[in-house]
């Protein structure tokens, strides 16, 4: 028989989602930086074997909404709990339990396996001694089971590939017999100009302070893709003159460097030549309209 499923990945912003989501598709889907907030869509990426289809999805960090791109980061987070066949709840070993408590609730009461996942224990690992690791992980696997007692529980980390094999094998044992529900070479559901905007993205939150890369977004508007290489313009949207400036930089310098470490990421990516031209434009308040919002994509629908 066919094994197929959708294995949907929530928790708290920073605990590691999307480092996790790219260690087990085995390619850089999501955005994975230290910053908060990062993923702002729900992103999926296909595992594939001659019997087995795993679709996966990195999902928004839950948090509570102060605005509209807010409101569409959580509801892609509380769509994944609708139609998971199994859950990843991911949390790590600092965070608090008992944050974000609505959401938690919600998963309270989900039918579907969940399997908890306490990331980032390499953290425990550079700063304890092994009794006491064992000893803390004892204590938090203890809280989050009274908070999740039919939660399978599994200490990983996934920026060192601790625990994702067993995580894997074990995610393979709990998906339903089902034909697959994408095409065999298929490895994401996201087009080309989305992974464009997400690389530019990153360098952004990578090189930029403060509210700067929370009020930027990326459009592509042109992705002409030849035999030899790649031509794309992409446009940075920000809220402000002011960070309009910042952006662009004095005499270009701060522009020029992300554009030139972005098109480096994106010939990684695509595997040919790119040729990029970045320009910036102020969209005044586009994270508190609706209507701008639905153009750039974050209709959870």
């Amino acid at each position: 028989m066919h094994k197929a499923g959708f294995v949907n990945i929530v928790g708290n912003p920073n605990v590691g989602k999307s480092t996790l989501m790219n260690q087990l598709v085995g390619e850089r889907i999501s955005i994975a930086t230290f910053k908060a907030q990062t993923t702002r869509h729900r992103i999926m990426g296909i595992v594939n074997t001659d019997d087995m289809q795993i679709v996966f999805s990195d999902t928004p960090g839950v948090l509570k909404p102060n605005y509209k791109l807010q409101e569409s980061m959580l509801a892609f987070s509380e769509s994944a709990l609708a139609d998971a066949d199994v859950l990843l709840y991911v949390t790590d070993v600092v965070e608090n339990p008992e944050k974000n408590m609505d959401f938690l609730e919600k998963v309270q009461k989900m039918t579907i396996p969940v399997i908890l996942l306490i990331n980032k224990i390499d953290e425990l690992q550079n700063t304890q001694s092994n009794q006491n690791i064992q000893n803390l992980l004892g204590d938090i696997v203890a809280r989050w089971h009274g908070l999740l007692p039919n939660a399978e529980i599994l200490p990983i980390s996934a920026k060192n590939k601790f625990g994702t094999d067993m995580l894997l094998k074990r995610i393979k044992e709990l998906l339903p017999d089902s034909p697959p529900y994408f095409d065999k070479d298929q490895l994401t559901d996201k087009p080309a100009r989305f992974f464009v905007s997400e690389i530019i993205r990153e360098k952004i939150l990578l090189y930029y302070d403060k509210e700067i890369p929370y009020a930027v977004e990326v459009r592509v508007e042109q992705f002409k893709e030849g035999p030899k290489n790649i031509h794309i313009n992409a446009v940075i949207y920000v809220e402000r003159e002011s960070q309009k400036g910042i952006i662009i930089g004095h005499q270009g310098v701060a522009l020029k460097k992300v554009s030139t470490e972005a098109r480096k990421a994106l010939e990684r990516f695509f595997g040919k030549p790119i040729y990029l031209e970045t320009f910036v434009k102020v969209d005044k308040d586009w994270r508190s309209s609706q209507k701008e919002l639905d153009s750039f994509g974050y209709n959870p629908e």
